[in-house]
Parts: C-alpha cells; sequence; structure tokens
C-alpha cells in the first residue's frame, strides 16, 4: 500500500444526525439465541473508559432496553431480555456518537449492543490505524461486560463474532480493522464513505457492505471501488449516484440495508438478507452483490 491511496480524506469531514428506525415486523423474541428480534427495542445508553496504553477510549454502549419500542437513548435504562450481538459503531471526524444517533438508534433499536467510542484525534489517526485499534479496545471491553458486575451480564452474544461499521473517518477505522490494524472477531463490516486503507489481511473473513455516493469529493468513490474489489465474498456496495459525502447519511435506503447486513450476518436472519436488494434498490442507487 502507498501513502497516495490514503491521502484524501480532510479534517472538515464530520457526521450529520438521521433519525428513524427499521420496522421489523410483529412478534418480538429473546436476543440472539433464540433467533433475530422481529419488533424494534427501546434503546438504553451506558458509559464507559476503557484504556490501550495510554490513550484513553471513551465509549457510550447502546443496546436494547426495556421501554416503550422506538424510545431513547434513555441512559442507564434496564435491558431487555435477550442475548444479543455486538456491532461496533465509529463516527466521523468532529462528530461524536450522539451526532451519528441516526445510525446507532436502529442497530440498538433491532437487536444489537452497540459500542461507539468518542474520538477527538486527528485523522492522522485513522490513517495509522490507531482509531482502529482503539475500536478493537472498545469491542474488547464491551464483550468483558458480559462476565462483568454490569447490567449487560449474561446479554451480550460471545459465540457470533462482531460486526463494525461508521462513517466518513469512521468508515476507514472499520475497513482498518480489515487491513492495516486486523481484528479477527469481525465478521461482519459497513464502512460508509470510507477510503481503501490497505490490503485485505488474511486473518478477517468478513461479509463486509460498503455505502458510498459517487459524487463524494471529500472520500473518493474511486478508492472504495478499490477496497471492494480488494475484499473477498460476501460483498456488497451500495452506491448513491450523485451522492456527495453527506447526502445519504440520514437516507431510509442506506438505513434499511445496513441493518439487514447486520442482522443477516450477525443472527443468521436469511429474511433480512433476501430483502437486501429491495432495501437497496430504487432509481437513484445501484446495488452489487456477490453474498456467496
Amino acid at each position: 500500500m502507498t501513502m497516495q491511496r490514503r491521502t484524501f480524506l480532510g479534517l472538515g469531514a464530520a457526521g450529520v444526525a438521521g433519525a428513524g428506525l427499521t420496522a421489523l415486523g410483529a412478534g418480538q423474541a429473546l436476543g440472539a439465541l433464540a433467533g433475530a428480534p422481529t419488533t424494534p427495542f427501546a434503546v438504553g445508553v451506558r458509559q464507559y473508559t476503557w484504556w490501550r496504553g495510554s490513550r484513553r477510549v471513551n465509549t457510550y454502549v447502546y443496546y436494547p432496553a426495556k421501554g416503550t419500542p422506538g424510545s431513547g437513548p434513555t441512559t442507564n435504562a434496564p435491558v431487555a431480555d435477550g442475548i444479543f450481538p455486538i456491532c461496533q459503531y465509529t463516527h466521523g471526524s468532529g462528530a461524536s456518537p450522539q451526532g451519528a444517533l441516526g445510525h446507532i438508534r436502529p442497530l440498538a433499536a433491532a437487536g444489537f449492543i452497540v459500542p461507539a467510542p468518542h474520538f477527538g484525534s486527528s485523522i492522522g489517526d485513522a490513517y495509522n490505524g490507531n482509531l482502529s485499534r482503539d475500536a478493537s479496545q472498545a469491542i474488547t471491553g464491551t464483550l468483558a461486560l458480559n462476565t462483568a458486575n454490569d447490567p449487560l451480564r449474561g446479554h451480550i452474544n460471545t459465540s457470533v463474532g462482531v460486526g463494525a461499521s461508521g462513517y466518513s473517518m469512521g468508515g476507514m477505522t472499520t475497513h482498518g480493522l480489515l487491513t492495516i490494524a486486523p481484528d479477527s472477531r469481525i465478521v461482519a463490516a459497513a464502512p460508509w464513505a470510507c477510503v481503501d486503507m490497505g490490503n485485505p489481511s488474511p486473518s478477517i473473513r468478513a461479509k463486509v457492505l460498503f455505502i458510498h455516493g459517487d459524487r463524494d469529493s471529500t472520500c473518493p468513490y474511486s478508492s472504495a471501488r478499490q477496497a471492494y474489489r480488494e475484499l473477498p465474498a460476501p460483498k456488497a456496495f451500495l452506491t448513491f449516484r450523485g451522492g456527495t459525502h453527506n447526502s445519504y447519511f440520514s437516507d431510509s435506503r442506506a438505513r434499511n440495508t445496513f441493518v439487514d447486513w447486520m442482522r443477516w450476518s450477525l443472527y443468521a436472519d436469511t429474511a433480512a438478507r433476501d430483502r437486501l436488494p429491495a432495501d437497496a434498490s430504487s432509481s437513484s442507487t445501484t446495488w452489487e452483490s456477490i453474498l456467496s
């Protein structure tokens, strides 16, 4: 990998808030061991601080909560009944987990535990892999809650692997977990608006969904396409034709495709897999996939 492949993202790229939840149908299961949930949960959030050496990793952990479906996030809300997989999320440069609730809330409402670090680091820490390693630390800390004296104890599915996702700088961080800072626990990934962070690691075998606008002047579409070409299947690419860096951040087509990708990958939800073309397809999008 050359530095030329990794010199696209400017410091001003930031996530913008979105809204809305994916409708999940009727008849709610209890969690990962009982199959994919079929109705949305309320969302809770708890805050943790973990360390990777001298690097502090402040993390908001969002999770399915008891309460009115669609509500939250509510700080320290009681955890919903069930056992849930982890899908980590990283925000864009200059943003925050709270500014990315349009992506995080639908995941937690759909039955995922979502550790979302708050990074104030420069974009250089994405390029050199530090943010990817910090994201790994957030995953490690969250997994450890399953056996800790914590409300999430016993609610985390530690046997199915982990998902990772993020937008812009967070998309770079996510792709970094597959390349320059590989985390072998990752079995599903969704880099939004990313750039190519390097050659795929042979230690990773993940289902990877790219989401990108083909008129993105911050993170060039061509770089994400290169990253897509280099990865083995299963993989997919959702293109927003005419889409800029921010234009599809809160788009329901991106959100529904993203959530169903994780439902298929981490819950083995084949109905979610079969919905993907309909989730993604419209007169202004292009859906490509190799799912086997």
